[in-house]
């Protein structure tokens, strides 16, 4: 609606996990850097933790298109994890692309997947799972199928890599579970945007998105910085209202006054 008007080629801050508008702060580029340490040398387990909307999710994707230009990895990508032991199980096999019964057992499901990680080794294919908003695992019986799927292992290697996602109670979580713990050999931790990050991620999508300068004023961005106290999916909502607002009056920046009033827009109850 108001890209024409900014000389945007789209949309700069849909709250979407697209790795064409992934900002790699020090911390993103800290993590991501484990994250592929942890794939390419075949780690076991590996946990990214960060508050909602600091960009988790984004960041695996980007993990993902770092590998998609190699047959050397299979990666499995669970977005929902609110399953039953088995029917996780399932769901890594059956993203394998492996076919099998709906009535399989649990053992046979597990020995399924064994031998699958198995052939995926002899043909130097090393598998990835990627478990995305895991803090929402609340069955004991799951958290333990992923400890016994950390002990899969042939010749002291791992076949598989297993890597946990989600927000700050996954850290709790856990810590409750001392033995899954111990196999998770890198431990990642996104901490909201700095002052100077916020200003830097603004510009950044706006120059993705085609505008090549600077839309908000310094004091906008200030504002921006202290109302989402560095939060990507925060300042996403501010910046998109605001360019909405500025289209609408026909302004030519946005400044701390049109900011301040999305803002109070925003925390007003409905």
């Amino acid at each position: 609606m108001y890209e024409q008007y900014w000389h945007l080629k789209e949309k700069p801050f849909e709250n979407t996990a697209g790795t064409r508008f992934f900002y790699c702060s020090q911390e993103h580029e800290e993590a991501l850097m484990r994250l592929v340490y942890v794939v390419r040398e075949k780690k076991g387990g590996a946990v990214l933790i960060g508050n909602y909307g600091t960009g988790k999710t984004t960041l695996a994707n980007t993990l993902l298109e770092e590998f998609s230009d190699t047959n050397n990895y299979s990666f499995v990508f669970i977005a929902n994890p609110l399953l039953g032991p088995l029917e996780f199980l399932k769901e890594i096999i059956c993203q394998l692309g492996v076919e099998f019964s709906h009535d399989i057992d649990r053992l046979e499901v597990k020995q399924l997947l064994e031998n699958t990680l198995l052939k995926n080794m002899e043909e130097s294919n090393h598998v990835v799972v990627i478990i995305d908003e895991a803090h929402l695992i609340q069955n004991k019986e799951t958290w333990e199928e992923l400890r016994l799927l950390l002990n899969i292992q042939f010749n002291n290697r791992f076949l598989l890599s297993v890597i946990l996602i989600g927000q700050l109670e996954l850290s709790n979580i856990i810590n409750e579970y001392k033995q899954f713990k111990q196999r998770l050999a890198i431990r990642c931790y996104l901490n909201p945007l700095t002052e100077k990050e916020t200003g830097g991620y603004i510009n950044y999508r706006l120059k993705v998105a085609g505008y090549d300068g600077a839309i908000f004023s310094e004091e906008a961005t200030k504002s921006i910085f202290f109302y989402s106290k560095g939060n990507p999916r925060e300042i996403n909502n501010v910046c998109d209202m605001s360019l909405l607002v500025g289209y609408g009056r026909k302004t030519d920046r946005i400044g701390k006054d049109i900011v301040e009033e999305v803002i109070e827009d925003l925390e007003r109850v409905v």
